[in-house]
């Protein structure tokens, strides 16, 4: 199941050269399940800051409607499936930039199995609020890590304080709370709609500076996007966390609490 659709139509080959050519441009990844997503609005609200941003395009008032016309359009009979939405520049300069909208096999339910990550202090994301398609750098620290025998790698900012992974965020545990680093990141949908389970279900937790001397404190770790909501960490470089497990589940149960938005 792999489909393709540019402004809710198959791109011919002049937009496929176009498209293949010119990598500027921001995104959301999403997860449908049954035709609904978790955070529908929070990736919608991801993409309007995305345009203005990048773009200086302000969203408008049917934005969000006709997003799901094309989502809908571009999954056909697909129920379940991982989605890409991207904003790309358009054909004329003037214009607003165009959409597509790439539809994949839908990511599996079981847990992927736990990370070696390996800090990479050079490894640091342009803009890292925002979701865009200047990801090779991301994916050359990840790249390094593996060449080293590591599976991913893990930011650390020149302040010494812990960032972001690759294409995750990351969440510790201390045996009284779930910490999130808090530094220049992107904070991810999935980030955010733990944040809020978390909360209604009395589990608590905080977002501050995680200074990489403090990763000694930790006693568990998971790596959290919307592919991998609960992904163990075994180690960083050769800290191990004996208790990833528990933290998983914890999230895991959070996330099975967080209601899905029907497109």
């Amino acid at each position: 199941m792999r489909t393709i659709q540019l402004n809710g139509r198959t791109p011919d080959l002049a937009d496929t050269h176009r498209l293949a050519t010119v990598n500027y441009g921001h995104f959301t990844s999403m997860q449908v399940r049954d035709r609904g997503v978790r955070g529908l609005g929070l990736h919608f609200a991801r993409l309007a800051d995305g345009n203005e941003e990048f773009f200086g395009w302000r969203a408008e008032l049917d934005d969000e409607h006709r997003l799901r016309e094309l989502i809908l359009s571009a999954l056909g009979d697909a129920r379940d499936a991982s989605v890409r939405v991207s904003y790309v520049p358009g054909p004329y300069p003037d214009g607003p930039p165009d959409v597509v909208v790439a539809v994949a096999e839908p990511a599996p339910e079981e847990p992927a199995a736990p990370l070696r990550v390996r800090i990479d202090p050079d490894f640091r994301r342009q803009w890292p609020e925002h979701k865009h398609s200047a990801t090779m750098g991301l994916f050359r620290a990840q790249r390094l890590a593996r060449a080293a025998g590591y599976d991913d790698a893990l930011s650390v900012g020149p302040d010494g304080l812990v960032r972001e992974g690759t294409v995750w965020n990351v969440a510790f545990f201390n045996g009284d709370q779930v910490i999130w680093p808090q530094a220049p990141m992107l904070r991810g949908v999935t980030m955010v709609l733990l944040q809020i389970s978390l909360t209604m279900q009395g589990v608590p937790w905080t977002m501050r500076p995680v200074p990489l001397s403090e990763l000694l404190d930790f006693t568990a770790a998971v790596a959290v996007n919307s592919r991998t909501v609960r992904q163990e960490i075994a180690s960083i470089d050769d800290l191990s966390y004996s208790a990833g497990d528990k933290l998983a589940d914890l999230m895991a149960e959070a996330w099975q609490s967080v209601p899905f938005d029907i497109l």
